[in-house]
């Protein structure tokens, strides 16, 4: 199995994925850090996958998403983007509409609670 096809699978297998540097429990970059802990304390259940983990996986997500960091979220095999994205869209809603209009079940609460710990 080539590694776009491990990535695909991946992506088809869960409603929500982060390719990130090391784990949701145990992040190894500051922007995998910041997306999974936003995830984590929202209290999405999301499948991570540890680009350090293998090369060819670390390259050949960033050539399936055609964009050039990690990490990356998808949600329902749609990529939603990187640290910067993610981070935007949570402080505006739109990771809660997002989730909200896929089925994805978070903690409301929380998400209000980042937004106002931000705003």
């Amino acid at each position: 199995m080539t590694a776009q096809d491990q990535i695909k699978q991946t992506v088809d297998a869960n409603d929500v994925v982060l390719f990130m540097k090391g784990t949701k429990s145990m992040p190894q970059c500051g922007f995998s850090s910041r997306v999974a802990g936003v995830l984590n304390y929202m209290g999405v259940d999301f499948a991570d996958v540890n680009v350090l983990a293998d090369e060819e996986i670390r390259q050949g997500i960033k050539d399936y998403s055609d964009w050039p960091t990690i990490p990356q979220l998808y949600v329902k095999g749609e990529f939603v983007g990187g640290c910067d994205i993610v981070t935007e869209m949570t402080l505006s809603g739109e990771l809660d509409t997002l989730l909200d209009q896929n089925g994805v079940a978070y903690d409301k609460d929380a998400a209000d609670k980042i937004r106002e710990a931000n705003g």
